[in-house]
């Protein structure tokens, strides 16, 4: 067993190693570009959200209040008519925090990787063996979201797995990063 503290290096180095192929993938690689698409007569929708007073938040629409009033003829002529989607208003853009807040997300996917790991094995390790654990476990952490989002929310499938291909890269940089840094036995 490898206490989570003997990893304490390997877990940032491979959060900064993460957030630097993040970085590539997103902004220097076109994978991403088509992702979002810009709405037709988006002044108009978004000054009638504005003359709404929409708030951030998670939005359904056509929404109802329970399941049973899935089944009214009135829900069901609105979701017929269309369209039918999921909206996510923020209260403002930080790029700052996001990134901020991507990098702490890597330091908790790695220390997860690193930990159940370290449960399982001791310092000086097989490093082929470290590789496929972290990496493994580092694909749970950042690959698998975006399909139960495909699921639920409409996210396309493409999309989603593009993302699941980032994370592959996220994994892979994660693993080898834990296999460099793995403790040597004593």
């Amino acid at each position: 067993m490898v206490p989570l503290t003997d990893l304490l290096l390997p877990i940032l180095v491979a959060a900064v190693a993460v957030f630097l192929v993040s970085s590539v993938v997103h902004m220097l690689l076109p994978i991403h570009k088509g992702d979002m698409q810009k709405l037709p007569g988006e002044e108009t929708l978004l000054a009638a959200l504005r003359a709404q007073g929409v708030k951030p938040g998670s939005y359904m629409f056509p929404s109802c209040s329970s399941m049973k009033d899935m089944e009214t003829p009135e829900m069901k002529a609105k979701l017929a008519q269309g369209p039918i989607g999921n909206m996510t208003v923020i209260a403002s853009m930080s790029m700052g925090r996001s990134l901020g807040q991507w990098f702490v997300l890597s330091i908790v996917i790695s220390a997860v990787a690193g930990y159940l790991t370290g449960i399982v094995l001791g310092p000086g390790a097989d490093g082929a063996t470290v590789f496929r654990m972290t990496a493994t476990a580092a694909l749970l952490g950042y690959g698998f979201g975006h399909f139960q989002d495909s699921i639920w929310k409409g996210l396309s499938w493409g999309v989603a797995s593009k993302f699941f291909f980032d994370a592959l890269l996220y994994s892979l940089a994660t693993g080898a990063v834990f296999q460099w840094m793995w403790p040597a036995a004593s």
